[in-house]
């Protein structure tokens, strides 16, 4: 979407009001797959799941109940899972500062 003449407010609105429609979660028109909003719940989702199951495998080896290699392996997972949402959390909170540092 481009703005021909960008000194013209009106054109500006309309450009921010059509943005404000495509940020939304509701579906745009021709678009295909699941939305972004969908997209961060499910890995969200299978964050906590991936780091409930290597809590669990945990406490089932502190209690004699679980094999050294499946604790080790879960162990392993909620590592790089909770690497990964610290990644993804300072790339967003960078892309953040970097877009109210911009000038108006």
């Amino acid at each position: 979407m481009a703005i021909n003449n960008i000194s013209n407010p009106a054109a500006a609105a309309n450009a921010y009001a059509n943005m404000a429609k495509v940020a939304t979660d509701a579906p745009v028109e021709g678009a295909k797959g699941p939305s972004f909003m969908d997209l961060i719940k499910e890995v969200a989702t299978d964050s906590i799941q991936t780091m409930q199951a290597g809590e669990k495998m945990s406490a089932q080896a502190i209690t004699g109940k679980a094999n050294l290699t499946d604790v080790v392996e879960a162990t392993t997972a909620a590592e790089l899972t909770m690497q990964t949402v610290v990644a993804i959390r300072d790339k967003m909170l960078g892309a953040y500062q970097d877009i109210m540092r911009m000038p108006i």
